[in-house]
């Protein structure tokens, strides 16, 4: 966020902070505290992630997918391509979401991001009642039952369930085993015992009382004329429009930087009332 000013850096930074220590308490809350970092810093792809990792947590699947394709465009990563997918099935596209997962080379991705993605092609694969497809996804490398990484409780137990699909009650209970013993492995001991007890300052959501110069999402708009997305992930059907703006095509953008948040955005940051925040890999091997 070193393009922003040290105070809009400071306002994004503790929106960001709020929506990562509330997403699994209080996953609306997280989202209205990711579009308050999004108005203000529409470039910074750390922000449009976090937007999209909250309205996926929230059920937006629609939202999730804009914001993943402008965070894929502005960071150039593909490490957030199996939430993208999901996000395809999530408004009942699996036939896109099974394209979009192979126009990458899996070998390029990290080992945890080739597991996801897997979980998620899988699911596509079920979504189309297509269970052995399904079981194939996730015969990768990484289902490997001699040892166990941070990844293989999840992988495990997803090739448990298809198993179950596939009426192969047995081979899916040793895996659930191998699961749930793995998931043990790599459990920390200390984890039972220490507790981190912290406090998170009240972040309003509203605007502070002497405005900051929003950040513009112009670029982006300038880079989607050729996402090479555009060739997999065709046009948007009508009722997902419907729901939320196209961040990336709003010509408004330029002349009005705070449009290049949906109306769902303007809407919520023009309450008034505070909203308070309070609390209160390495390899394992297996026996």
């Amino acid at each position: 966020m070193k393009t922003l000013s040290k105070e809009n850096a400071e306002w994004v930074a503790r929106h960001l902070a709020a929506a990562s220590e509330l997403l699994l308490e209080d996953a609306p809350l997280a989202h209205r505290h990711a579009l308050a970092a999004a108005r203000r810093a529409g470039r910074i792809a750390v922000v449009r992630e976090t937007l999209a990792i909250t309205a996926y947590e929230t059920g937006d699947f629609a939202l999730a997918l804009r914001e993943l394709r402008t965070y894929r465009r502005i960071s150039g990563k593909n490490d957030q391509l199996p939430l993208m997918v999901d996000s395809e099935r999530g408004v009942g596209r699996p036939d896109r979401a099974l394209e979009l997962g192979r126009s990458v080379d899996r070998t390029t991705l990290a080992a945890p991001v080739q597991v996801a993605l897997a979980i998620a092609m899988s699911g596509a694969r079920l979504d189309l009642e297509q269970p052995e497809l399904a079981l194939a996804e996730l015969e990768i490398p990484q289902l490997d039952r001699a040892r166990a990484f941070s990844y293989s409780p999840a992988l495990f137990s997803a090739y448990a369930e298809v198993l179950d699909e596939l009426g192969r009650a047995v081979e899916a209970s040793d895996w659930r085993a191998l699961a749930e013993h793995a998931a043990e492995a790599l459990a920390e001991p200390a984890d039972a015992e220490i507790f981190e007890v912290y406090e998170i300052d009240e972040v309003p959501l509203e605007e502070p009382a002497t405005p900051v110069e929003d950040e513009a999402d112009v670029a982006d708009e300038a880079v989607a004329q050729n996402d090479p997305d555009d060739e997999i992930e065709v046009e948007i059907e009508v009722e997902d429009t419907a729901e939320v703006d196209d961040l990336e095509t709003d010509a408004s953008a330029e002349s009005a930087p705070e449009d290049a948040i949906e109306p769902e955005v303007a809407e919520l940051l023009a309450e008034t009332d505070p909203v308070r925040s309070e609390d209160g890999d390495g390899a394992v091997p297996q026996d």
